[in-house]
């Protein structure tokens, strides 16, 4: 197998050999969603713009859900908020909670979950943020659903909130643990404390916007791939997901070059990429229109005979 095989399988083949690479764990923070909103469903108009947000915002959740689940993915991290949640406001913070508890109440969620075999899971310092708000109760809400989907087996999602910064709170698990076993735990102790099971380290990590990972307490380790969309993360597609796991499984894998085998010829192509390239940086980007929001420039020139280049691949 390789990564050009790879992408040319039916669905149901390519996620077996994701899944015999072992259980694939993702995270997948969903940024991006009121500019996708608006540009794909507020001009069509209605009554009730809330509602027709809600509705179209929580569907996608759902296909993107799918998405990965389908791409042979075992266990999808996706960080939903963080502190500055609190600083967009009380309409903002009220908008979020009622979508929370939709996550863990609403029948198309819960369907959704039984259908998939789908375990959910809540992360983070969300008790610490929302007890001194009307909002305490969604801490009970996510309970009750961990507790109601704990016998799924296929699948497991974990909602992260306020997971920006865990040092106290992993402090105080080691604290505990200690007084209760008498020694200091190890990280597989630490993360079962604090993600309520184990969950092995990140295998890839699918941003969008500024190039930053984020919010996977304990469970980065250096090792993951890193992968950011261009366009906001509800427009992810299964193609584009394809191409990432092709990247992910067979492109990265590739066994270490072995520089002393190189010819001359060899190492004079490398050198003309490198020249190419030597003034240019992944993750250097600009604002327009306007200077209303950044994206990302181009910053990959390859030489005369240096390839092959997406574009010779699809073809």
């Amino acid at each position: 197998m390789d990564a050009d095989t790879f992408r040319k399988l039916p669905q149901d083949e390519l996620a077996r050999w994701v899944r015999a690479n072992g259980p694939q764990v993702c995270v997948f923070p969903i940024n991006g969603t009121r500019r996708w909103f608006m540009l794909e469903h507020a001009l069509n108009g209605g009554d009730d713009p809330l509602a027709a947000y809600l509705g179209a915002v929580e569907q996608r959740h759902i296909d993107l859900y799918r998405l990965f689940f389908d791409h042979g993915v075992h266990t999808l991290l996706t960080p939903a908020f963080g502190p500055d949640l609190l600083e967009r406001g009380d309409d903002y913070l009220n908008l979020s909670a009622y979508g929370l508890a939709r996550v863990a109440t609403e029948p198309m969620f819960l369907d959704f979950y039984r259908e998939y075999g789908v375990r959910v899971r809540f992360y983070g310092d969300y008790r610490k943020y929302f007890d001194p708000t009307p909002h305490a109760y969604l801490s009970d809400l996510f309970d009750d659903l961990a507790q109601q989907t704990l016998h799924h087996d296929r699948h497991r999602l974990f909602i992260g909130l306020f997971a920006n910064d865990p040092a106290e709170t992993v402090a105080a698990l080691a604290v505990q643990y200690h007084a209760e076993h008498g020694r200091v735990p190890d990280r597989r102790a630490l993360v079962e404390l604090y993600y309520g099971e184990y969950v092995a380290p990140v295998d890839l990590f699918v941003g969008f916007d500024r190039f930053a990972a984020f919010d996977m307490p304990l469970l980065a380790l250096g090792g993951e791939d890193l992968y950011f969309t261009v366009s906001p993360s509800p427009y992810l597609t299964g193609s584009q997901l394809r191409e990432i796991f092709a990247d992910h499984l067979f492109t990265r894998r590739a066994d270490e070059t072995d520089y002393g085998e190189l010819s001359p010829g060899d190492w004079a192509l490398m050198r003309s990429f490198y020249q190419a390239n030597q003034d240019y940086t992944i993750g250097v980007g600009a604002r327009q229109p306007r200077g209303s929001y950044w994206f990302p420039l181009p910053q990959v020139k390859l030489p005369p005979g240096f390839g092959p280049t997406r574009e010779d691949e699809e073809s």
